[in-house]
């Protein structure tokens, strides 16, 4: 027999290997080409960039605010230049050490760049980030003294290609010199001279401490983050002081018991001084603008002071001046014992549809005063209603359903009552809107699942910040949280605007000094409810004004046209008085609140209401500190939103509307249409302010569970629900709101 030959089995593991070192060798050839195109293009690019000849009278532009007009009238400035120059040999070893172990330790030995910095720089470029500022010194003065404050990769790459060439053909001591003559350091400070009498009084670098200098060093890394103005930037502050002081150890500037001692805490820092461009009630405009820059642009504090912008901010001048009007021009409340207390006044205006802020009122004078009362948080009492409305039309309920509007009523263990214990029988959401009836609002409330959710939840839809779930309790119909009178406005134009939110606009457009748009604002719109919900709420909060018996039919309505609207109340401890009411409490216990005196003082009121083309949100508050109490001005039961905010905001959305056409608001649903009979002429107007008022032990106690017999058997009542949610908690605001 003869021998079957066995055939060779294929040499599988071999081919692999040999495809692998083939795929190797060519991803290998391609990366080696690669850096052979980077290392030509960067050799091109350092050989085809010059450095420009330098500005040797170097000014700073300063930027320039203007109104929304479209004649472009000027707001104000930021910041004309403040510099100084001073040659090195009078800058002490220890200021300019301070500057270097702050900004670039290597400073001394790098070619003006730093390799990760650029490898940083990179690869935020392709992940298409926002472009890193330059890390070393030269980078940075290259960038102020050569550069526009574009944000291209072509200048990123210019600003490389300059820093090296001038490293290399100039001195590091020249440059040092000319850096700490240029650098930023906030308060309009341009250059380690003026940043000494700016913030310490020191005329001259010599006068620096130590702890001085580092702090400068500090505060040039970033005047906004590091901004020592502010409190909430103190421990970041202390943070990066101690760096510095770490960096001057290390040099030997200082030694370790110095930086042990001096970083135990900041050196103090001089008041800084406000400009006259900041006087009057127009100070808060430019002060919003500026911070508005930093939210909606993202433009540091030294493109802000120096950069030649030229920003267009929202702000109708006729409308802002009309503003200040509404409440300069006419003789405001008196206090009744004749105390000297601040009365405050805030108010917001918001076009509906594209969130601009067209007017604003902070206070008398922002010199005097840096607390801006149209964006600062207070409860709003019941002026926070009308989002639970709408989460309550949103749920199925209808402005038909009648709920009780007796009191007190139990919710979830806690006794709650109408204003002054006034009971009104069953009413429909349409009277209990008009009337501001806590405890059918209450009702309403607990009728819904998960209804303090759902009241959140159109809160926020609407345009207002993220409720803390701890205040998600059934008292949110109430208002518990703060909320700004730019808020507020903002919110109730997305009723305006048949359910249509647009996020709040204060920039429209930045320019440079040539005219390149650097940003163009757009604002994101969503539709927060249904339009059909919108208008029912709408409606409802019509009838608050067109009806005698709304809260406010007495001063609203004056308008003479189409107007929507809720008043607020919102009550607590005022600060005159939180000493003898917590030494009464601890006296007394919690439980015997009531005996303790004037826990019920009126901390805030508002009216806050809109037309088809403006909405508008007026803040009262008492104070230095805004937590004054406000009964101190008046005569009667309690400080009404249908009193004077109400008559300030007509006085202003009268004059705002003048020369434009009238416009209705949208119908409402026909399910909504029409569901009182009109009322009697005599009806006398229902003042009813929507703080929390005081138990009434003497009348005896009903529940959601109770169905009101007295309902008439053709309107539609929901019946009430038992309530599993869990007891809410009242607090009294003492502090600042």
């Amino acid at each position: 027999m003869s021998e079957g030959r066995s055939k060779p089995k294929p040499e599988t593991g071999r081919r692999k290997a040999h495809w692998a070192l083939r795929l190797l060798g060519w991803l290998l050839a391609l990366f080696c080409l690669g850096v052979i195109a980077v290392a030509v293009t960067f050799f091109i690019g350092y050989k085809m960039t010059d450095i420009p000849d330098p500005n040797r009278d170097f000014q700073t532009n300063t930027t320039l605010v203007f109104y929304g007009n479209k004649d472009r009238t000027q707001l104000g400035r930021f910041s004309e230049q403040n510099r100084m120059s001073v040659e090195l040999n009078d800058v002490p070893k220890y200021v300019q050490n301070a500057h270097i172990a702050a900004e670039d330790r290597t400073f001394w030995t790098n070619p003006g760049i730093e390799p990760t910095a650029m490898v940083r720089a990179g690869w935020n470029i392709a992940r298409g980030q926002d472009l890193q500022g330059g890390s070393t010194i030269t980078q940075q003065y290259v960038k102020l003294m050569y550069l526009t404050q574009e944000r291209t990769v072509s200048r990123k790459f210019k600003e490389l290609f300059i820093s090296i060439k001038l490293s290399k053909s100039d001195n590091k001591s020249q440059i040092l010199e000319d850096y700490l003559n240029t650098i930023y350091y906030g308060r309009g400070a341009y250059g380690i001279r003026a940043a000494g009498i700016a913030f310490f009084g020191k005329a001259t670098p010599k006068e620096l401490t130590v702890a001085e200098s580092a702090m400068l060093a500090t505060i040039l890394n970033n005047p906004s983050t590091f901004n020592p103005d502010e409190p909430q930037n103190q421990e970041r502050i202390l943070q990066r002081y101690r760096y510095v002081l770490d960096g001057m150890r290390e040099m030997g500037t200082i030694t370790p018991e110095q930086e042990a001692q001096l970083g135990k805490q900041l050196p103090k820092i001089k008041k800084e001084q406000k400009s006259n461009k900041y006087e009057g009630p127009n100070g808060f405009l430019l002060s919003m603008a500026k911070e508005r820059l930093k939210v909606e642009g993202g433009f540091s504090e030294e493109e802000i002071a120096g950069g030649g912008l030229r920003v267009f901010t929202t702000f109708d001048p006729d409308l802002q001046q009309k503003a200040i009007d509404a409440v300069q021009d006419e003789e405001q409340p008196k206090e009744e014992d004749g105390k000297k207390v601040p009365l405050n006044i805030g108010i917001a205006s918001v076009r509906p549809g594209t969130g601009e802020l067209v007017a604003m009122y902070g206070g008398a004078d922002y010199l005097k005063s840096q607390l801006n009362y149209a964006n600062r948080g207070a409860q709003p009492g019941s002026a926070f209603k009308p989002f639970a409305l709408a989460a309550g039309l949103n749920d199925g309920i209808s402005l038909k359903e009648r709920f009780q509007g007796d009191g007190p009523i139990d919710v979830a263990g806690q006794e709650l009552d109408n204003e002054f214990g006034e009971d009104y029988g069953p009413v429909n959401m349409i009277e209990a809107t008009e009337k501001s009836i806590n405890t059918a609002y209450y009702d309403m409330t607990l009728q819904m699942d998960d209804g303090p959710r759902k009241i959140a939840e159109a809160a926020e839809a609407a345009g207002l910040p993220k409720i803390p779930q701890n205040q998600v309790v059934p008292a949110i119909t109430l208002g518990v949280t703060n909320n700004t009178p730019i808020q507020m406005a903002n919110a109730y134009a997305t009723f305006a605007a048949e359910g249509k939110h647009t996020d709040l606009v204060v920039i429209k457009e930045v320019q440079d000094a040539r005219g390149k748009v650097l940003y163009k604002a757009k604002p994101k719109q969503t539709q927060a409810f249904d339009a059909d919900v919108a208008r029912d709420t709408t409606y409802a909060m019509q009838q608050v004004v067109d009806r005698p018996g709304g809260t406010g039919y007495k001063n609203a309505r004056k308008i003479d046209r189409p107007a929507a609207g809720k008043t607020g109340t919102a009550a607590g401890v005022a600060s005159e008085h939180v000493k003898k009411f917590r030494a009464c409490l601890k006296e007394k216990g919690p439980d015997e609140v009531d005996e303790c005196g004037p826990s019920q003082d009126t901390l805030t009121s508002w009216w806050v209401g809109y037309t088809p083309q403006l909405s508008t949100a007026v803040v009262y508050r008492a104070g230095r500190d805004g937590q004054g109490d406000l009964d101190a001005f008046t005569n009667k039961k309690a400080f009404f939103g249908s009193d004077w905010p109400a008559l300030t905001w007509m006085r202003y959305m009268k004059a705002a509307h003048e020369g434009l056409e009238v416009e209705d608001f949208p119908e409402p649903t026909d399910e909504n249409r029409e569901i009182r009979q009109t009322p009697k002429d005599d009806d006398k107007p229902t003042q009813t302010p929507s703080s929390t008022p005081p138990r009434r032990p003497e009348k005896p106690r009903k529940t959601p569970s109770e169905t009101p017999s007295e309902t008439p058997s053709d309107t539609p009542t929901r019946t009430p629900k038992p309530t599993k949610t869990p007891r809410p908690t009242i607090t009294f605001p003492t502090g600042p709101g």
